[in-house]
């Protein structure tokens, strides 16, 4: 049996964990520079509040009923998330954790049956709430597909189910998908449930029964086979190894405001590396290839039109590296290469690929002592960064202003992770 442990309104239930005068009321988080909302409380949805809807649309709406309204709090949620990710591997062992997402895990719960199975499932969910405050939803199935369909059902209805729902039967699971609409499986992409409704296929339960070779004729091939196998409770999504290292690392943001000039995106593009190279090394890996991209709106007789466009610029390096100084020395050129005066900037990103293990790179004879010292510099630097957050140090090149990073107006303090924002008790 797979559970799927999924964190409810994650951002939002973060946010009410250290404010509890917002228990009952409505809560939103915004995205990168407030633009877009990305998590909302049950109390906001019942206002009619549009997920991933733009917040100037809502904000009446908002601003009416008295809305709670939060920017993206990374630290914040990240380290949250950690915990309770932290605490499901206390539960159930950590090789039978598959961190899915920052609010969800894939459990592998084989080891239960019967009863102990639910009673596992709701210990699970109470322990995660006591230890983290973070509110959670379980759902348990055959197959991961299932897992997925028995949360779905336990947040729709919470006072039923009381945030857990086991598929441990076939009569449950009937009905389950008989209330899951072909559109609410996880794996179905909104053409092909468009292709299934025409095709007379509306909900789980009609998908489970057809034929393994219609599937594989109108489903994509083994994608659609796959899909009826865990629909069917035979499971063939395995657990990912906990360990698995990245084949691509990248980094990037929207810019805070429009970036018109090569040095703001010069000092833009060296963080954005910067960063990159540190989830290289976090993983002991190290790059062969180097993408920077930027996206701009375009310009027409001289007038901007938001008619979006990403160009990019890449490098193959000489040898694989994680050296963020090696990294830079490729990747701003690039970024010179792509930009162009006179346009509106309003994204850039860097790409690293081609990753191998660190230490199955080949020596050099003229350069070990030099890349050495880089790499104790490095290990020194990313644990100063990481115990203290917030770049501590960093290379000039990424700039000391940075007026071009993402605004997070409505911003949260940084409770867990910063010692001049614990919270306070009065």
């Amino acid at each position: 049996m797979k559970a799927i442990v999924d964190c409810n309104s994650f951002y939002c239930s973060c946010e009410r964990l250290f404010r509890p005068d917002l228990r009952e009321r409505p809560v939103v988080v915004l995205s990168n520079n407030d633009g877009c909302i990305v998590s909302r409380t049950d109390e906001a949805k019942k206002l009619g509040v549009g997920m991933a809807a733009p917040y100037y649309q809502n904000k009446e709406v908002i601003e009416r009923n008295g809305v709670a309204v939060f920017s993206s709090n990374y630290n914040l949620y990240g380290d949250l998330s950690m915990r309770v990710m932290d605490t499901l591997r206390e539960l159930v062992g950590e090789e039978q954790v598959e961190v899915y997402s920052v609010d969800e895990a894939f459990l592998d719960m084989d080891r239960f049956s019967g009863n102990a199975l639910q009673e596992a499932s709701v210990h699970i969910k109470e322990t995660v709430e006591q230890w983290t405050g973070i509110a959670v939803s379980v759902g348990v199935g055959p197959s991961k597909v299932l897992s997925k369909v028995a949360n779905r059902l336990s947040k729709k209805d919470k006072q039923g189910t009381k945030g857990v729902l086991v598929l441990d039967t076939e009569e449950k699971i009937k009905e389950a998908l008989e209330r899951t609409a072909v559109d609410d499986l996880w794996g179905v992409g909104r053409q092909y449930a468009i292709k299934l409704h025409h095709l007379g296929i509306d909900n789980g339960w009609q998908l489970r029964n057809m034929p393994e070779d219609w599937a594989r004729k109108n489903m994509g091939g083994v994608v659609g086979v796959r899909m009826i196998k865990e629909l069917n409770g035979l499971s063939c999504i395995p657990m990912k190894d906990p360990l698995e290292t990245k084949k691509m690392i990248a980094t990037t943001r929207m810019f805070g405001k429009p970036v018109y000039e090569l040095s703001d995106i010069k000092e833009a593009i060296a963080t954005y590396v910067a960063r990159a190279a540190e989830k290289l090394r976090r993983q002991f890996s190290a790059a062969q290839m180097i993408q920077v991209f930027l996206v701009t709106n375009g310009t027409r007789n001289g007038k901007y039109e938001y008619n979006p466009q990403s160009r990019y610029q890449y490098s193959t390096l000489p040898e694989a590296t994680s050296d963020t100084s090696t990294l830079m020395r490729h990747a701003l050129p690039l970024a010179e290469k792509l930009y162009q005066p006179g346009f509106k900037y309003l994204k850039g990103g860097v790409i690293l690929s081609g990753l191998v293990p660190a230490k199955a790179i080949q020596a050099n004879l003229f350069l070990d002592d030099h890349l050495q010292h880089n790499k104790s510099l490095l290990e020194a630097v990313d644990n100063i960064n990481f115990s203290h957050r917030d770049d501590v140090v960093k290379y000039v090149a990424s700039g000391l202003k940075r007026n071009w990073k993402m605004r997070q107006e409505l911003r949260s303090k940084r409770y867990t992770t910063r010692w001049d924002e614990l919270y306070k008790i009065s």
